[in-house]
C-alpha cells in the first residue's frame, strides 16, 4: 500500500547530493530485509558516490539499545545521519544524538515519523529539524484539525471505534486502506468474483483518500499494482512536520 522503502531511500540520497556540501554519511539500519531495503535504495541513489558513506552500523531487534551505534556514527565524523529504525529505536537514536551533541542532517525513515509514538517520546525540541518523507497526514498534527478528511476520520472513530486512540497513526492508516477497499468493491458492482476484484483493484485512477497528503493520489494499472507512488519531504519544526518542496513521484523499480 505505502511507497516502497528503496524509493524512499533514493529520495534522501538525492536530497543529500543536492543540498549538503561535502557530505559524510553515517547510516544506522535494522539488520533485516526492512533495513536493507532502505539501505539499498539510499546507496543506489548515491550512484558512483557511495564512498560518501563513512560508516554503516546495524542493530538487531533483540538489542536493548542502539546507544553505542549512535556514538560510533558521531565519532566517524558523519554530518549526515540516515536513521533506518523502527519507533522504539528511533526514539533512542534521536535522544542519544541530542545527548552527545551530534547535530547532523538527520533523515528519519517514514516508518518512525509519528508525532505520537516517536517525536513526542523523544522530545519535540530534541526532534527539531529532522527530515522525513511523508505520504499521509499525521493524525496528531494540529495543522490538519480543520481538514475535512481528518474531521471525517475523527467522526468515524467516535462512531465506530470510540475506544480507539486518536493519536495512533495506525488507525489513520487502516481507515485509508478501508476507504480504498470500499472504493474497489463499489467499482465491482454486482460481480464480486476474485477475478473482478483483482481487475478493479488494478483499475484505480486518481483516487484521493481522506488522510493522504494533498496532491497525492491512488493510481493502479494491470502492470503496476502499487497504489501510492508519491511522497513529499517534510522538516519537523518543533510542533509539526512542515512540508517543503514538490511532491515526488516515487516510482517503484
Amino acid at each position: 500500500y505505502q511507497p516502497n522503502y528503496q524509493t524512499e531511500g533514493r529520495v534522501y540520497a538525492a536530497y543529500t547530493l543536492s543540498h549538503v556540501k561535502d557530505p559524510k554519511i553515517g547510516i544506522l539500519y535494522q539488520n533485516d530485509d526492512y533495513g536493507k531495503d532502505y539501505l539499498k535504495g539510499f546507496e543506489d541513489g548515491l550512484g558512483d558516490k557511495k564512498n560518501l558513506i563513512v560508516m554503516k552500523q546495524s542493530y538487531e531487534v533483540t538489542d536493548p539499545t542502539i546507544d553505542s551505534q549512535v556514538v560510533n556514527l558521531k565519532n566517524s565524523g558523519a554530518n549526515v545521519f540516515f536513521n533506518i529504525t523502527i519507533p522504539k529505536y528511533a526514539v533512542q537514536a534521536i535522544k542519544k544524538a541530542h545527548e552527545i551533541g551530534w547535530k547532523p542532517l538527520h533523515f528519519l525513515n517514514n516508518v518512525s515519523s509519528s508525532l505520537g509514538t516517536v517525536l513526542k517520546p523523544a522530545g519535540l525540541e530534541t526532534s527539531k529539524d529532522l527530515i522525513t518523507a511523508l505520504y499521509m497526514k499525521e493524525v496528531t498534527d494540529p495543522q490538519w484539525k480543520n481538514d475535512k478528511g481528518f474531521q471525517d476520520w475523527v467522526a468515524f472513530m467516535k462512531k465506530y471505534y470510540p475506544d480507539g486512540a486518536l493519536d495512533d497513526q495506525a488507525n489513520g492508516y487502516a481507515y485509508n486502506v478501508a476507504i480504498l477497499m470500499t472504493h474497489v468493491l463499489k467499482q465491482c458492482g454486482n460481480d464480486l468474483s476474485r477475478e473482478n476484484i483483482m481487475k478493479q483493484a488494478a483499475s484505480v485512477k486518481d483516487l484521493e483518500l481522506p488522510l493522504l497528503l494533498p496532491g497525492i493520489k491512488i493510481n493502479t494499472s494491470p502492470t503496476d499494482f502499487a497504489p501510492i507512488e508519491q511522497e513529499q519531504l517534510a522538516k519537523f519544526d518543533g510542533e509539526k512536520w512542515a512540508l517543503f518542496g514538490d511532491i515526488i513521484e516515487a516510482v517503484r523499480k
